[in-house]
C-alpha cells in the first residue's frame, strides 16, 4: 500500500529563466470525474506545484483512467502518486483500482515518500453484512500525507500533500495532522515547505492554527469565510476544509479560493510564493551556472 508511482512528462527546464515568486494550486479533484474540464482548469492555471487528492487509478467509476498520469501526460508535467486505498468495489484482484494524492510539477521532484497516519477511521473496512457495492465504498488502506521534494533550479520545496480523515471526528484529524507537523519539524530549516490539502475541518479553529504557529507555519489562503466546498442544500452550507500553509523565508501571497471552478466538489485553492533574495540568489547562480 505504500508504494509511489512516479513518471516524468516535462520537458528539460534548464534554460528556463528563474523568476521572483512561484504558484500553487491544491485541489481535491473528486476522483477526477470531469476530467477533461480539470485538466482544462489545471492547464489555464499556469502553476508550478499542483497538489491533488482524491485521485482515482484504474477505477470503474473514471472509467479506468489512470488520472493522474493523464493530468501530466497531457500538462507535460512530472509527477508523483502516493496510494491512499485499494477501492474494493472499483476494481478486480486481477486489475485494482487505486485511491490516493498526487503531486505534479513542471519540474523534478524526488525523495517521495508516504506518511500512513497511525490513527485511522475503520469505517472503510469491508464487512462481511456489508455487500461489495460501489455505494458501500469498501477499502483497504488507510488516509496519508505524500511527501515530495520539488527542486527549482537549485531551490528545495518540500511538499505535504495531505488528505485527513473525513469519516471521523476533529480528535482523530488533529492526530494526523501532528503526525505531519512532526515530521515537518525534522526537515532542513533551509527547505521552503508547502503543506496543503484536504484537512476536513476548519484550520482557523485555536487548537489547530496555534499547531501551525507552533511550527513555524503561516496560512497561504485564508479560508475561514470563504467555503472550499459548494453549498449542497439550503441546510448545508459549504464547508472550510482545503488549506495550504507555507513555512520559510518565502511569502505567501494573493491566496484565493476559486469559486468559480465547478469541476469537483471542492474548489480549488491557489497561492503564490514570493521567492526572498536569498532564494531568488540560489536559483540565479544555479542558472549562471550552466554557461
Amino acid at each position: 500500500m505504500d508504494e509511489i508511482i512516479a513518471e516524468n512528462f516535462a520537458p528539460n527546464q534548464w534554460l528556463s529563466w528563474p523568476r521572483s515568486s512561484l504558484r500553487v494550486v491544491d485541489w481535491n479533484i473528486d476522483r477526477g470525474l470531469r476530467l477533461s474540464e480539470i485538466i482544462d482548469f489545471l492547464g489555464e492555471s499556469n502553476a508550478d506545484i499542483f497538489l491533488l487528492q482524491e485521485v482515482d487509478i484504474n477505477a470503474y467509476r473514471t472509467q479506468r483512467v489512470d488520472v493522474a498520469q493523464e493530468i501530466a501526460r497531457k500538462l507535460r508535467l512530472n509527477y508523483v502518486f502516493g496510494r491512499e486505498f485499494v477501492e474494493l468495489a472499483q476494481g478486480s484482484k486481477a486489475s485494482p483500482a487505486y485511491h490516493g494524492q498526487a503531486t505534479l510539477s513542471r519540474w523534478k521532484i524526488s525523495n517521495s515518500q508516504v506518511i500512513r497516519f497511525r490513527q485511522q477511521s475503520d469505517f472503510w473496512k469491508p464487512r462481511w453484512f456489508k455487500p461489495n457495492l460501489q455505494a458501500f465504498q469498501e477499502r483497504l488502506g488507510g488516509r496519508i500525507a505524500l511527501i515530495s521534494e520539488i527542486s527549482i533550479q537549485g531551490l528545495s520545496i518540500v511538499t505535504y500533500n495531505l488528505h485527513l480523515e473525513s469519516r471521523s471526528d476533529d480528535d482523530l484529524r488533529v492526530a494526523q495532522l501532528n503526525e505531519v507537523l512532526r515530521h515537518a519539524a525534522t526537515q532542513n530549516s533551509a527547505h521552503l515547505i508547502i503543506l496543503a490539502g484536504d484537512l476536513n475541518l476548519n484550520a482557523s479553529i485555536p487548537r489547530v492554527s496555534a499547531a501551525f504557529a507552533r511550527a513555524g507555519f503561516r496560512d497561504a489562503v485564508p479560508t475561514a469565510r470563504t467555503a472550499t466546498t459548494p453549498r449542497r442544500h439550503l441546510l448545508e452550507p459549504g464547508h472550510h476544509i482545503d488549506w495550504a500553509f507555507v513555512r520559510g523565508s518565502a511569502q505567501p501571497n494573493a491566496g484565493k479560493v476559486l469559486q468559480s471552478v465547478k469541476s469537483s466538489d471542492h474548489y480549488p485553492i491557489s497561492f503564490e510564493l514570493r521567492l526572498s533574495a536569498a532564494d531568488q540568489k540560489i536559483t540565479s547562480s544555479d542558472f549562471m551556472s550552466l554557461f
